[in-house]
């Protein structure tokens, strides 16, 4: 069974940055798309960023130029770089994995507040 494992959330103050790591228990080789969505408090959950298997990269218009997705293969973990974090920014953060099926991670809370 395929598990993803979220870190890197945390506190963080307006105008900083945080990586948020997702790592698989398998090769992300077999993923057609690997992306991050996130869901603020009484919010649906959003996309954020997908990376596709040919390394294509798609990004929410809210965080367009901040954010940056990326993988490491030899890893086995997808990434997201968080720069210029705002307080909208706030939410629990998950990972997605899709090949024939979806998965998701269990999710890390991002803070951003002064």
């Amino acid at each position: 069974q395929v598990q993803l494992v979220e870190s890197g959330g945390g506190l963080v103050q307006p105008g900083g940055s945080l990586r948020l790591s997702c790592a698989a228990s398998t090769s992300i080789l077999m993923f057609g798309v690997m992306g991050w969505y996130r869901q603020a408090p009484g919010k649906q959950r959003e996309l954020v960023a997908t990376i596709t298997s040919g390394g294509r990269t798609n990004y929410a218009d809210s965080v367009q130029g901040r954010f940056t997705i990326s993988t490491d293969t030899a890893k086995n973990t997808v990434y997201l770089q968080m720069n210029s974090l705002k307080p909208d920014d706030t939410a629990v953060y998950y990972c997605n994995a899709k090949s024939f099926l979806n998965y998701w991670g269990q999710g890390t809370q991002v803070t951003v507040s002064s």
